[in-house]
C-alpha cells in the first residue's frame, strides 16, 4: 500500500496520520492548512464499505457507483489528487466555494479550509450520489455543507458568486454558467479534457476569459448530463481502442486494424525522453491528426502494442496508418530516448511528423510548467489561434514558453 508504513495497522487515526505524512513526502500537500484539513476529516467515514487500507491509500480511488457494464460512474478520488487540486485552489477562510461532482469527503475538506464563516456547496447530477454524500457529511459532522441535485452545466446560481469553483469530474468544456458565477478575483480548478488528455488546471480570470496559473496530471470519471463529451471510439480489436473528440480525425476501424497486422516499424529521435506528462500535453496539441491509443495489458504482453498505450498514448492517425510514442534506454540522451512505433503504408510519413515534434519539445520546452493554457469564451473566431481546440462554449488555446 502506498500511504501506510505498516499495512497491518488498523487504527483509522494512525492511518490518517500516515496518509498526511505521505502526502507531504510526495509534495501533494505543501501548506499547513491543507495538511490540517486532511488530518481532521475522517476519510473512512466517507467510504464505509471499503477496507481501511483502501480508504487511506494515496493513489487509489474508492468505487461509489457503477453503471450496468461495471464502469465507474462515481468514485471517491485518490487522496493525492484531491490534495493537489486543493493546493491549486488556494482556498482561504471565509470563502464561498462550489464543488461540482459530489462525494462528500472533498466537500468536508473544503469546509475545513473555509472555516465556520465560509460556505461550501456541492452539486451532482445523480440523486443517489448526493443522498449518499449528505448521509456521510452528516455522519462525520459536516452538516454545514450544502448539497444540491442539479446538472452542473447550468451552474448553481443560488449561492453565487463563488470565490472558488472546484470541479471533480473530467469536463470537456467550460460552460458560461461557471464563468458568470465565478467572482471577479475567483479561481476555477477543473480537470479539463483536450483531445482525450486531461489536466487539472487552475484558471484565473483574464479579461473575458481565463488563464492558467498551474496544471497537473489528473484522471477523473467523465462529466454526465449536458456537459458530457461526445467522443468517438474505434474498437480495432479486443483490447485495442482509438478515441478522439476531434471530428476531423479519420477513424477507419477496418483499415487501422489492418495496419496493426503490418510489420511494426520503429523510428528513433535522438532526443531525451522524460517528463512524460508535459510531453503528452505538447504532443496532443501539436499532432496534426491526434487521437489516443489504448491497449489492454494482455495486448501489450503479446507484443502487438507498446506498453506506452496501457494508460493511453497520443497517436497520429491517417485513414490507414497509425503512429505513437515509445522509448528505449540510451545513456547518451540522459537515460531514455524517445521514439515512434508506426504501422501501415503511411508509417514513415507519420513517424517523420511525430519525430519532429519529439525533437522540438526536447530542445525548446523540456521542463515543468512550460505551457500556458487559456480559455476564450464565445463563438469561434474566423481563424483559430495556433495550438487551439474548439469547444462548444469557446476555444482552448495553449502556448509554450
Amino acid at each position: 500500500m502506498t500511504a501506510i508504513e505498516d499495512s497491518t495497522v488498523r487504527d483509522p487515526d494512525a492511518l490518517r496520520a500516515d496518509m498526511v505524512r505521505a502526502l507531504y513526502d510526495q509534495d501533494a500537500v505543501k501548506s499547513e492548512s491543507v495538511a490540517a484539513a486532511f488530518a481532521a476529516v475522517p476519510r473512512h467515514r466517507f467510504a464505509p464499505d471499503a477496507p481501511l487500507e483502501l480508504a487511506y491509500d494515496l493513489h487509489r480511488t474508492v468505487p461509489v457507483k457503477k453503471d450496468e457494464h461495471g464502469l465507474d460512474l462515481s468514485v471517491m478520488s485518490a487522496a493525492h489528487l484531491q490534495a493537489v487540486m486543493l493546493e491549486q485552489a488556494e482556498i482561504k477562510p471565509g470563502m464561498k466555494v462550489l464543488e461540482i461532482g459530489s462525494g462528500g469527503y472533498n466537500a468536508a475538506l473544503i469546509q475545513e479550509l473555509v472555516g465556520s464563516d465560509g460556505v461550501v456547496t456541492t452539486v451532482d447530477i445523480d440523486r443517489d450520489i448526493v443522498d449518499r454524500a449528505r448521509l456521510c457529511l452528516d455522519d462525520a459532522g459536516y452538516d454545514q455543507v450544502k448539497t444540491v441535485v442539479a446538472d452542473a452545466e447550468a451552474g448553481v446560481p443560488d449561492g453565487a458568486l463563488y470565490d472558488r469553483i472546484i470541479v471533480t469530474v473530467a469536463a470537456w468544456d467550460i460552460p458560461p454558467s461557471w464563468l458568470s458565477e465565478l467572482a471577479e478575483k475567483g479561481r476555477l480548478v477543473v480537470p479539463l479534457t483536450v483531445r482525450g488528455t486531461t489536466r487539472s488546471i487552475a484558471f484565473d480570470r483574464e479579461g473575458e476569459g481565463l488563464v492558467s496559473r498551474s496544471y497537473r496530471l489528473a484522471r477523473f470519471v467523465p462529466m454526465q448530463g449536458e456537459g458530457a463529451a461526445k467522443e468517438r471510439k474505434a474498437l480495432l480489436r479486443e483490447g485495442v481502442v482509438v478515441q478522439t473528440d476531434d471530428e476531423r480525425v479519420p477513424l477507419n476501424t477496418k483499415a487501422l486494424n489492418h495496419a496493426l497486422d503490418t510489420p511494426r516499424r520503429e523510428f528513433w529521435s535522438g532526443a531525451a525522453y522524460d517528463l512524460p506528462d508535459e510531453l503528452e500535453l505538447y504532443l496532443t496539441l501539436h499532432l496534426s491528426s491526434a487521437a489516443r491509443l489504448h491497449a489492454s495489458e494482455a495486448v501489450v504482453d503479446s507484443g502487438l502494442v507498446d506498453a506506452s498505450a496501457l494508460l493511453g498514448v497520443p497517436a497520429l492517425v491517417s485513414e490507414d496508418s497509425i503512429a505513437y510514442r515509445t522509448r528505449r534506454e540510451n545513456e547518451d540522451t540522459g537515460g531514455f530516448e524517445s521514439g515512434v512505433v508506426a504501422h501501415g503504408p503511411q508509417a514513415e510519413a507519420l513517424a517523420d511528423e511525430y519525430l519532429s515534434l519529439l525533437r522540438r519539445w526536447a530542445q525548446d520546452h523540456r521542463r515543468q510548467g512550460a505551457a500556458t493554457i487559456r480559455f476564450l469564451p464565445g463563438p469561434a473566431p474566423s481563424t483559430l489561434p495556433e495550438n487551439s481546440v474548439l469547444k462548444r462554449h469557446g476555444v482552448v488555446a495553449v502556448s509554450w514558453r
